[in-house]
């Protein structure tokens, strides 16, 4: 049988670096060896190997296997491997070790020990000879497909990791697109569909990338992926010509498409990237885990995004906008959410005219949830027809604790009422575990009124309302914590900067509100509710 005509399972073309000193065997094993198909790259000595390794690392062409004598003049053979593979960028090159002696088998662990793959003993059967080179090469390459497959799901847990910090659909259209164009190790984009025909778009591009795509790329996209078909909780990857899809992503070429619904299947995830090769048959599946695990991450985001959507309509619907006039007083109030990126919460806010004075207050449910939200309306309803019957503060608060009890008795609330008499300026206050309202005087230093009290919702006795006397020009101020409360920072150090800031604040009530809001409201993470009452009649 002819020796160039390859048995099944043979690698044909390797290129194999073989070690001796003597002349005689590099002509021999390169004779066996070339036969086969291989190129040999004789040399005869370890240091001519070592060379030979670094100018083949530095051109790219690194030998697929090393074939060794144990006994070189210069270094053992064991040495050599040792060596080989203490350098991070030869050690993927598969060792083994030959000598013409007799071995024993503390040659044979001395190979192993040093790091290499097989031994053999010299003169051997050409069969032997290329079935080690062909086990060596076919281990080195298993285990450097098992490393690369270890390397990218790495990645893909690295990536996935990001995707699910996301805190909401923007932010997580921008991670999206950082961690595909990570995967791919090329430009991306990120699409995410929310509802009522909101888009979210992410974008990741190299640096040298034109100019992106404007408003109408952006739409003709859009529409794009709207048209693609994909089951609820399914993938699908879609090829676009570059004729099919705007060149301002990515140029003139074609985009792959990588399509992901929730599991309800309202909410598509697409990733856009260049149409990439995908040698390894890898990047493609890595890509499709990484659009469902984007999906999975949508759906409570989606959620949240819906229940936050309720409850802010709720709190427009349900907190007025304007307040009555009230004859003796001024009043002036701010309501602000917070931040899109933050949590919703339950404040809300009143000014009720009683028969016995004008009931003003604030108060906050506690917890940031559609709950908290639909229980602030429950409150506040409850407040309006309590104080027709019965306006004192003390014992409204009395009531309002025993409502949450009956029918929310997993909630807490705090509240601050006042009971204002514009005639004389006599204030009842009752604190039920909120922030005391701040009087300021004129022309004096803001102080917080002696007012506290337990929480709502949890039984404890209210106690008798702090009563104070307001005098003409005089305000009271009442907040929500979100105006202060700041990680990180002791609450009364917040309050003393409040206080500090109250003092100085100028008089009429709708100034007051918006000189501490400009000073304390940037982006917080929680609502803000402020209500200012001053006395103008004595």
């Amino acid at each position: 049988m002819n020796d160039k005509v390859q048995r099944p399972g043979a690698d044909v073309g390797c290129t194999v670096l073989v070690v001796d000193d003597s002349a005689a065997s590099r002509y021999a094993l390169g004779a066996v060896l070339s036969r086969a198909g291989h190129v040999v790259v004789p040399v005869g000595s370890a240091g001519e190997a070592l060379v030979e390794l670094d100018v083949r690392l530095r051109a790219g062409e690194l030998p697929d296997v090393a074939l060794v004598d144990v006994g070189l003049p210069d270094l053992s053979g064991f040495e050599l491997c040792r060596r080989v593979k203490a350098l991070p960028s030869l050690a993927g090159i598969p060792v083994v070790h030959f000598s013409a002696r007799p071995s024993a088998p503390a040659d044979r662990c001395r190979a192993l020990d040093a790091g290499g793959e097989a031994y053999l003993t010299v003169p051997a059967e050409p069969e032997e000879i290329r079935a080690v080179v062909r086990a060596a090469i076919r281990g080195a390459r298993e285990l450097t497909d098992t490393q690369a497959q270890f390397d990218h799901l790495t990645l893909l847990s690295r990536v996935v990791r990001d995707v699910q910090g996301a805190r909401d659909l923007a932010e997580l259209a921008r991670t999206a697109a950082a961690a595909t164009a990570r995967l791919t190790g090329g430009d991306a984009a990120v699409f995410v569909l929310g509802d009522r025909g909101a888009v979210h778009t992410g974008l990741c591009r190299s640096a040298a990338a034109p100019a992106g795509p404007d408003a109408a790329a952006r739409e003709r996209a859009v529409e794009l992926v709207r048209r693609i078909s994909c089951r609820p909780g399914g993938v699908r990857t879609t090829l676009r010509p570059g004729a099919a899809w705007p060149q301002a992503y990515f140029g003139p070429g074609g985009a792959r498409l990588t399509l992901s619904r929730t599991r309800d299947g309202r909410l598509p995830v697409c990733l856009a990237t260049p149409d990439f090769t995908d040698p390894d048959g890898r990047t493609g599946p890595l890509v499709a885990q990484l659009a469902r695990a984007i999906a999975l991450a949508a759906e409570p985001l989606v959620m949240y995004e819906q229940e936050r959507y309720v409850a802010h309509t709720l709190q427009h619907n349900f907190l007025p906008a304007v307040l009555p006039a009230f004859a003796g007083l001024e009043v002036g109030f701010r309501y602000e959410p917070a931040s899109q990126e933050a949590e919703m919460g339950g404040d809300f806010y009143a000014a009720l005219p009683t028969p016995e004075g004008v009931l003003v207050g604030v108060g906050d449910v506690v917890g940031h949830s559609l709950d908290a939200a639909t229980v602030m309306v429950e409150l506040r309803h409850a407040l309006r027809a309590y104080c027709l019957e019965d306006p004192h503060p003390d014992r409204l608060a009395t009531r309002l604790d025993r409502l949450l009890q009956h029918y929310h008795p997993q909630l807490t609330a705090t509240l601050c009422l006042a009971l204002v008499d514009p005639a004389t300026g006599r204030t009842r206050v009752a604190n039920a575990g909120h922030i005391p309202p701040l009087i300021v005087p004129v022309g004096g230093a803001a102080r917080y009124a002696d007012a506290a009290g337990p929480l709502l919702g949890i039984g404890l006795p209210h106690p008798e309302p702090t009563v104070l006397d307001l005098a003409p020009g005089a305000r009271l101020l009442m907040v929500t914590d979100g105006l202060i409360e700041t990680r990180g920072i002791d609450l009364s150090v917040s309050l003393e900067e409040l206080r500090r800031a109250a003092t100085g604040a100028p008089a009429a009530p709708d100034d007051l509100c918006d000189a501490l809001l400009a000073q304390f409201g940037r982006d917080r993470a929680d609502d803000i509710a402020l209500l200012a009452v001053r006395r103008v009649s004595g």
